[in-house]
């Protein structure tokens, strides 16, 4: 091996290597010893041993496997700073996102508890916050208010035609759909986790979950205005209701109530203020300041000293029960109607989850198992559920914030879960005062890191086209037609475009770097070059029933049109067919004139004086000067005895091969006799009728070759298939039909780059036969263009063009290119 410092270079001598041969050097196994059969897998499965046990319920329970190692001295301090952190956090949030879910601020509180401390024992992620999210909790209130609606709760005032809500009966229908929501929500992401489908979440792209975001942003604000104007809109449901609600509150502008206005306002202008300050010192400080719960504590202490509720009838949060509520089972019946939201709820959740889990696993060096944090956050949903708690996910903005300040592990989220337990046992009535509209606020500002989510259009636009639409369409349909249903048109269309990517993916006719053995685009690389009788087709895309026929089609274009080839072809044999039935019923007819000549002459050998001679040329006249299907019959003859002439009329240049011209019969006119006189002994070919094998094969030739260029020059096609990780009964059959058809023109096909398993697929499906054996497949391009050139080689071409023959030749000295 000869080596430089820049590059390196080398020279392999080696055999070349077909499938067949491959396997034999290789010894490859058989796909029974490598994949078990089923009642094996069942045996195993149900074998029980005590390191199978330990390994099952170490992965069923990760906090038993982390936690006899946790070090209090190491981890206890950051975690306990990093959860008080978190805990303050969720005060505000768990409230604010309870309105979002339109329940009751104190089952924001409740849902900030409980889901943390089942995701402590069975999560696996180190750094990620459980709790309530925004998007979670729109899409639940969707579900709420679509169940419940004001209307159905209305109380008419006797005689009078004014009606009010039953508030109370309301909320309590409401927590019960939510309940039932969630519950349903968990169950399902338990289940596919426990069927290890943890890779659903992968059907979300980047794109998908930012669109999908992005507009759930805007829904939680339409949501708001109602809060922050101090107005009252109409409820809607279904598509379109985000345009509906929009419109109603701008139609109640004019009636917007000052009061309510005025703090929003002011507490919107505090809270962007504090937190870009916060943002600021964030380099300086150990913990960032807990603007929100600041936020939250004087707005109570303004609003309960000032009377805000009684004076200015600024809607505040109400009573808050202290206490845990007793936990019970929610309403079964509510099921059916809920399952689909449920379902949305659960993919959307588990998404986040892993996704914010794997970022901070990437980033700290552990590794996040996605089925079992699916199972970790369905029963963190379904446990959640009978407490009455609405759907969880982790939040970005908690999540940074555990993980800034120090977290190590999940006792982290304890810790927070206890700040949450305290608040709800002694301090939930103080809050009582705090006006709704602070909340409201609150949401809005921390919608602002979703807001910044439209800049991925520029992003988009610059980097994929494709991923732009799937952003723009995402974006579209959950505005338009709501999350749940606008979730499901998403990741159709998402699924829709990986289809028709892989149903129009890019074809290419490959040639060599000369030197090397890389095969690259011929059109895409001016270095490239053609092999000589060889096309190498390649897809960017694997093979199978959705673009089977597209793959087949573009094979055509790419050199032979094999429908008019075939067609061409049997309309020359039906020919030749023709000429021999003539031939042969001349040859009877000579024979009947034979037969008939000499029993006249034994009649007439008795009779006197009469010349040999004469009698000849009287026969041989008559003969000649026969019927005119005789006459036609001769003139055959002697144009089938005449020279067909192979003159090419263009030279072969380096962007493509030559055309050829073939004259039957007579002189070529004089434009050709320059070629003609170029041309060696043994360059024309004379079809006689004394040769019959001959006279088919030339035949062939001239009908192949009327057809232009690319059917002369190739006589071997390699279809590339290392891109194909599976192929399918379509492809399959497809593959055959490749090989019969062609083969039909004398054009041999070979297949190049298979993996393993495609190789065990097309055994299964019976694909080698007789005429298509493992000899056909080849490891790689580069050894199937050696068998084909030392297979064929120049004796397919035309021994009169110099270009072919040499470039030929240049193939067989090329180094990397060596035949053994």
């Amino acid at each position: 091996m000869d080596s430089t410092r820049r590059f390196g270079k080398y020279r392999v001598e080696r055999e070349v290597l077909d499938e067949q041969r491959l396997e034999e050097i290789t010894q490859r196994k058989a796909y029974s010893d490598i994949h078990r059969s089923l009642t094996e897998q069942l045996r195993d499965s149900l074998r029980c041993t005590l390191p199978k046990l330990k390994r099952d319920v170490m992965s069923s329970l990760p906090v038993l496997y982390w936690l006899p190692k946790y070090s209090v001295w190491d981890y206890g301090m950051p975690d306990l700073v990093s959860g008080i952190s978190v805990g303050i956090m969720h005060l505000p949030q768990g409230m604010a996102y309870a309105l979002l879910a339109s329940l009751p601020p104190v089952f924001g509180l409740y849902t900030s508890l409980y889901p943390a401390l089942i995701y402590f024992f069975f999560g696996t992620s180190r750094h990620i916050s459980i709790g309530t999210f925004t998007v979670l909790s729109i899409m639940v209130g969707s579900v709420t208010e679509r169940l419940a609606p004001d209307v159905d709760f209305l109380i008419m005032n006797g005689t009078n035609i004014t009606s009010e809500v039953d508030i109370t009966a309301r909320d309590s229908f409401r927590v019960q759909v939510a309940a039932a929501t969630t519950v349903l929500g968990g169950l399902i992401q338990v289940l596919l986790g426990v069927v290890k489908f943890g890779f659903v979440g992968t059907y979300l792209s980047e794109p998908l979950v930012r669109a999908y975001t992005t507009a759930a942003a805007a829904h939680a604000v339409v949501a708001q205005l109602k809060y922050i104007f101090g107005v009252s809109p109409s409820r809607f449901s279904g598509p379109l209701s985000l345009v509906y609600t929009l419109k109603d509150v701008c139609s109640l502008l004019p009636h917007t109530h000052l009061p309510t206005l005025l703090v929003s306002a002011v507490t919107m202008a505090l809270l962007i203020a504090a937190k870009e300050l916060n943002s600021f010192l964030s380099p300086k400080l150990p913990v960032p300041i807990p603007v929100e719960l600041i936020t939250i504590v004087a707005g109570t202490l303004v609003s309960s000293y000032a009377h805000l509720n009684s004076n200015y009838t600024v809607s505040v949060v109400g009573e808050i029960p202290s206490g845990l509520s007793s936990p019970c089972v929610p309403d079964v019946s509510l099921f059916g109607e809920v399952i689909g939201d449920a379902f949305a709820l659960a993919i959307v959740g588990y998404a986040i989850s892993i996704s914010l889990g794997k970022t901070f696993a990437i980033k700290h060096g552990y590794k996040v198992d996605s089925n079992q944090e699916l199972v970790a956050l369905g029963l963190s949903n379904a446990v959640g559920g009978f407490f009455q708690c609405f759907s969880v996910c982790p939040s970005m903005s908690r999540s940074l914030i555990q993980e800034s300040t120090g977290g190590k592990t999940q006792m982290a989220g304890v810790a927070s879960a206890l700040i949450v337990l305290v608040t709800i046992l002694k301090l939930g009535t103080l809050f009582q005062e705090l006006p709704k509209a602070i909340l409201a606020s609150i949401v809005f500002v921390n919608l602002k890191g979703m807001f910044k989510q439209y800049a991925d259009i520029v992003t988009l636009w610059r980097s994929s086209k494709i991923d732009l639409v799937v952003w723009l369409v995402t974006w579209v349909s959950t505005m338009l037609l709501n999350l749940d249903l606008g979730l499901a048109a998403s990741i159709t269309f998402a699924l829709f475009t990986v289809i028709f990517r892989t149903q129009m993916p890019t074809y290419s006719v490959l040639g060599n770097v000369p030197g090397t053995e890389l095969y690259v685009d011929l059109e895409t690389h001016r270095q490239a070059r053609e092999i000589p009788g060889v096309t190498i087709f390649r897809s960017s895309a694997t093979v199978y029933f959705a673009n089977a026929d597209l793959y087949l089609e573009a094979l055509k274009k790419s050199g032979l049109d094999i429908s008019k080839m075939i067609i061409y072809k049997r309309r020359q044999e039906a020919k030749q067919r023709r000429r021999e039935r003539r031939a042969e019923r001349r040859a009877k007819r000579q024979a009947k004139k034979e037969r008939r000549t000499q029993r006249t002459a034994e009649g007439l050998s008795g009779s006197p004086a009469v010349s040999v001679e004469e009698d000849v040329g009287f026969w041989g006249d008559t003969c000649i000067a026969g019927t005119g299907s005789e006459r036609e019959d001769q003139a055959w003859t002697e144009r089938e005895n005449g020279t067909v002439f192979v003159i090419p009329t263009t030279p072969r240049t380096a962007d493509g091969p030559s055309r050829w011209e073939y004259l039957k019969g007579g002189a070529p006119d004089s434009t050709s006799l320059g070629w003609m006189s170029e041309l060696q002994d043994g360059d024309t070919t004379t079809l006689g009728s004394s040769s019959e094998d001959t006279l088919s094969r030339d035949l062939e030739r001239v009908s192949l070759g009327s057809l232009g260029k690319w059917t002369w020059d190739i006589h071997s096609i390699i279809l590339d298939l290392s891109t194909a990780n599976f192929i399918d009964i379509v492809a399959i059959k497809m593959m055959k039909n490749v090989f019969q058809d062609f083969s039909e023109i004398d054009v041999d096909i070979y297949m190049a780059g298979c993996q393993a398993s495609v190789v065990e697929q097309l055994e299964r499906s019976e694909f080698f036969s007789d005429s298509i054996t493992k000899r056909h497949l080849f490891a790689s391009v580069h050894d199937a263009v050696l068998y084909c050139l030392n297979h064929r080689g120049a004796s397919s071409f035309p021994r009169y063009d110099p270009s072919l023959v040499s470039l030929f030749r240049f193939y067989l000295e090329c180094p990397a290119l060596t035949f053994l």
